[in-house]
Formats: structure tokens, sequence, C-alpha cells
């Protein structure tokens, strides 16, 4: 089975700065019982939003980290071999559709072929989840949610999903945040003085434009909050930047070497 975090329902709702409609849009979909597909790229707080509107609307929350190995039958389940007898054992998605609970499928791309598969029945007006192994058929409560999300620039011809899968879910579109609420979310993430802050939010703001030219990705604004943490913990700001926002972004030596020198230049 995958590994699937389980966020109780009632939980407290944890930090999320909203950029636009995105919350009305999400309370929207689960009013309407509509699938819903985020669109953004990696550490741009997709996760974190979706942990905040499952503890905003009081709904469990399964989250599934989605990779080449995960296939149908880890979402649904599988008979298990327990003190010498086979017993059946629920997987997250099953799991999510028998509570009503938010189930969260995160960089669904990533998984197997059969995986989009399964979900469809649950992606339509059917809102169902057949369990072959089991003969079940179950039908999602008003109260199950399914979302996913992807990172659409990194991928491949080989790992994108396909039009007839996409549009069974509305969508939103997902970046990093302007720099003045990428400040606000990174002081209140760590605590750091907002001039450091800053500094670091027009730093990322340099690195993120190599992007597609000397970097296969920008600096996420996770990143940037593991940056600004070592800093706040007394880690001196150059070997913070190193292991923050450089070692992560590439193995080249001589674009190493360039990123450090883009720092000397802004923190020059």
């Amino acid at each position: 089975m995958p590994a699937a975090q389980l966020s109780e329902k009632g939980a407290s709702a944890p930090f999320y700065l909203p950029q636009g409609d995105e919350c009305e849009v999400f309370k929207a979909a689960y009013r309407g019982q509509m699938p819903l597909l985020l669109k953004g790229p990696t550490g741009c707080g997709k996760t974190r939003f979706v942990a905040h509107m499952a503890a905003v609307l009081g709904r469990p929350l399964y989250t599934v980290a989605c990779h080449d190995d995960l296939s149908a039958a880890d979402l649904i389940g599988r008979y298990l071999l327990k003190g010498g007898e086979t017993e059946w054992v629920d997987g997250p998605l099953t799991r999510a559709v028998r509570e009503g609970a938010i189930c969260y499928l995160d960089e669904v791309v990533e998984a197997r072929k059969d995986v989009t598969v399964v979900l469809h029945p649950l992606t339509d007006d059917r809102r169902m989840l057949p369990i072959e192994r089991t003969g079940e058929v179950l039908e999602a409560g008003p109260q199950f949610m399914l979302v996913a999300s992807y990172n659409p620039g990194y991928q491949n011809i080989l790992k994108t999903l396909k039009p007839s899968t996409r549009q069974r879910f509305l969508a939103i579109d997902f970046d990093f945040p302007p720099p003045d609420r990428e400040i606000e979310i990174v002081i209140q993430e760590t605590g750091l003085a907002k001039e450091r802050v800053a500094l670091l939010v027009r730093l990322a703001g340099k690195l993120r434009a190599l992007k597609g030219q000397d970097l296969e990705e920008g600096v996420s604004t996770r990143l940037i909050v593991y940056c600004a943490n070592l800093i706040a913990g007394g880690m001196p700001l150059e070997r913070a930047v190193q292991v923050a926002l450089i070692e992560p972004l590439s193995d080249d030596a001589d674009i190493k070497q360039g990123l450090r020198d883009l720092v000397a230049v802004v923190y020059g």
C-alpha cells in the first residue's frame, strides 16, 4: 500500500495565504461534488492549499504522493495475509470514498496508467468506485471529494494527462506568489525579519528567471522557507543559501558557480 498521509477531521487549518479566488473555487467544487485539478510548479503551495481547505471544510484528508510504481491496486486495496488468513485491506482512495473524506493525489501523472482508468467512474456523474476483487461498487457520498495535482512544466510526452482525463476535472492554475505575498508567507512560516526575507525573495526571483536556460526548475516557495528557517536558526547566510537555494537546483559545477555569482550581486 502507498504511504498515504491521513489528516484528521477537525484539525486546525494550516496557514495558507490566498492568491486569488482559489478558496472559493475549492468550496464550490466541494459543494457541487466535482473533482478538482491543481496545476502548478513544485513547491508553490498546492499541497498546503489542499490541507488548508480540508481543515476549513472539516473533512479528513488522505494524501497520496504518486510515483512510477503506484498502481490502481495501491489506491483501491488488495488481499493481504494476516494471521494465516487472507483479509481484504482498503487502499486510501477506497477509505476516502467510504468515509466521505477528501482524497488528494499529488503529482498524479507520475502514477501508472491504470490509475487514471480507476478514477474515471469517480470523476463523472456516476461518482462510483468499482472494486473488482471484492465485487463491491461503492457510491461516493456528497462529502467525498477527489483532488489531484501535477506540474505541467515538468512533463514529457510519456507523462501527461490525456485530454479525456483532464476534462473530467475543474482546474486551477497555480504559480509562485507575487513578491509581497511571498514575503508575507515566509515571515509567517519562519519569523525571520522582513528585510532579510525580502532579499531572499528578490534572490528567488532572479533564480526563477533562469528557468529554461541554465535551470530546469526555479526556486520554490518551499525552498525559500527552508532557507529562512536555517538563517533564523543561526546558520550563516552564505551557507544557508548554498544548501537551500543552490545545491537543490543543480549538480553542474559551472551552473552552481554562476548561481553563487548571482547571489553575490543580489547581496552586494
